[in-house]
């Protein structure tokens, strides 16, 4: 998975200085290029690829660097470039599943200012924002916040308020999400549509807000992630289809699998509720208790109803570990 920058950002799309109440060129260059390697037989190699590029951004003026955690999950190597083209390598600190957050440290002296945790509760939707992937500001795009709320992804996934931004920056992975004050406000994670009430649609970028890292930070740090009974996975990808929800994929070697859930299955309750959409989904499996907890589901298939127990498991169990730590 790579979203790499290149010098393709339009002029009229680019944040004008001149419109910033902070230093913009400074601000920029805590944004940082990424490229990491993972083995050929780690977990999420098939999904995620061997070869991952995007951005991170300078948290700490050690070396400390905030990304989205699909980039650096199971990462053998990591460089680290800045806009003036110095590179050193780096290690992976943590990966929390919860937020998407990754945390990475430089082994070597990047010499860039840290970008300022900022504070999204007073964000509203128009707010003027940047979004920056490494490169300066020829990789940044001046934007709006189009929307503030509930993300759930279709592998085990979710926020309750995700911040979206528009027009849609094309290198997402692990940008900056600049506020008016200069401050780090989230992350770049996705590109999806946005749907209106007239039908139509429009790009935008998924951003996990910046507010949900200070509570974990301390714990990231110390223990390479929260500490807090991990949530019980299944290894499930689900999808909402035709106001049902269905089994999109299957994790190889993951709990569903072994239990015989099915791509193609539709999903009628968990834990003996109904559930009517993917965020109900999710918040039943993680109220049944914490990894290893038998799951009961409800599925339909082939015209008939059965009921499947899976036993969840610490999905970072089957990830393979940072060297050091």
């Amino acid at each position: 998975m790579t979203d790499e920058p290149d010098p393709s950002i339009p002029v009229q799309l680019q944040p004008d200085p001149h419109d910033c109440a902070f230093d913009l060129e400074r601000a920029l260059l805590s944004v940082v290029g990424l490229r990491a390697s993972i083995p050929d037989d780690a977990f999420t190699a098939a999904t995620l690829g061997t070869e991952r590029a995007g951005s991170g951004v300078v948290i700490d003026e050690s070396g400390l660097v905030l990304t989205i955690g699909y980039l650096v999950t199971e990462a053998e190597t990591i460089w680290l470039s800045s806009s003036d083209g110095r590179a050193v390598p780096a290690h992976l600190l943590a990966y929390d599943q919860e937020t998407g957050f990754g945390l990475v440290q430089a082994l070597g002296k990047l010499g860039l200012p840290a970008l300022p945790l900022g504070d999204t509760s007073t964000l509203r939707i128009e707010d003027p924002v940047i979004l920056a992937a490494a490169g300066g500001r020829h990789h940044a795009v001046k934007a709006i916040v189009a929307a503030r709320q509930e993300f759930a992804g279709y592998w085990e996934y979710l926020l309750e308020s995700a911040i979206f931004t528009a027009p849609a920056h094309p290198f997402w992975g692990g940008t900056a999400l600049i506020g008016q004050d200069g401050t780090l406000l989230g992350i770049g994670s996705l590109h999806v549509q946005q749907s209106s009430p007239r039908g139509t649609t429009r790009d935008v970028n998924m951003v996990v807000p910046i507010d949900l890292l200070p509570p974990i930070l301390g714990d990231l740090l110390a223990y390479g992630r929260p500490n807090r009974p991990p949530r019980p996975w299944l290894g499930m990808y689900a999808a909402e289809a035709n106001d049902q929800i269905l089994v999109a994929g299957i994790a190889a070697n993951g709990p569903a699998q072994a239990a015989g859930i099915q791509p193609g299955d539709a999903i009628l309750a968990l834990g003996g509720e109904p559930v009517t959409d993917l965020a109900g989904l999710w918040r039943r499996l993680w109220a049944a208790g914490s990894a290893g907890a038998e799951v009961p589901i409800k599925l339909f298939r082939d015209g008939k109803i059965l009921t499947v127990r899976v036993t969840s498991t610490d999905r970072s169990s089957l990830l393979k570990a940072p060297r050091l730590h």
